[in-house]
């Protein structure tokens, strides 16, 4: 059987040879292909190299362009958004300070303490019994107005402190 394989493999070696040359050919011409390919990539790589690096700077702007875009959008919007909200908070805080002063009148009114309109209304009321008192004694209140002038203070005598002399004391050895 063994002498049956050989046979067979010797009479195909003969009968392949056409083929195996033709695989040969093609093997050394896709390899020939190869070659010239590598060879113009790289007279022509500098250039393709220099025209991409410029497409990728010119979509590099457009983006950056569109980003700023988009971010000048955004903080416009976060901005009056802020506005919004602080008018809100002040106003908020306006009725807050306005609940706290009443309270805080009330508080003071329950203890008796006067408040600024009641003594305002004093002050108008002893002002018009003032008038009215001057109006009714014209002589009394001349005199009144006059003493109530302040009188000129003299100025105090400064005098001049005499320095303090230092007593220096020896230690005995």
């Amino acid at each position: 059987m063994v002498k049956k394989i050989q046979k067979s493999t010797a009479s195909s070696a003969a009968a392949s040879s056409p083929l195996s040359g033709a695989i040969k050919d093609s093997a050394q011409q896709i390899w020939l292909a190869g070659l010239g390919a590598f060879s113009k990539a790289q007279a022509e790589g500098g250039k393709a190299f220099e025209t991409l690096v410029k497409e990728g700077l010119s979509i590099q702007r457009k983006t950056q362009a569109v980003a700023e875009e988009r971010i000048s959008e955004a903080t416009n919007r976060v901005s009056g958004m802020a506005n919004e909200i602080s008018s809100k908070a002040a106003g908020q805080w306006d009725k807050l300070e306005n609940i706290f002063e009443d309270r805080v009148a009330k508080a003071l009114n329950k203890l008796g303490v006067p408040s600024a309109r009641d003594i305002e209304t004093l002050m108008e009321r002893i002002d018009a019994l003032t008038r009215q008192v001057h109006r009714l004694h014209p002589k009394t209140a001349a005199p009144k107005a006059a003493a109530k002038a302040p009188a000129r203070k003299k100025a105090p005598v400064k005098v001049a402190a005499k320095p303090v002399a230092r007593k220096t004391t020896r230690k005995a050895a």
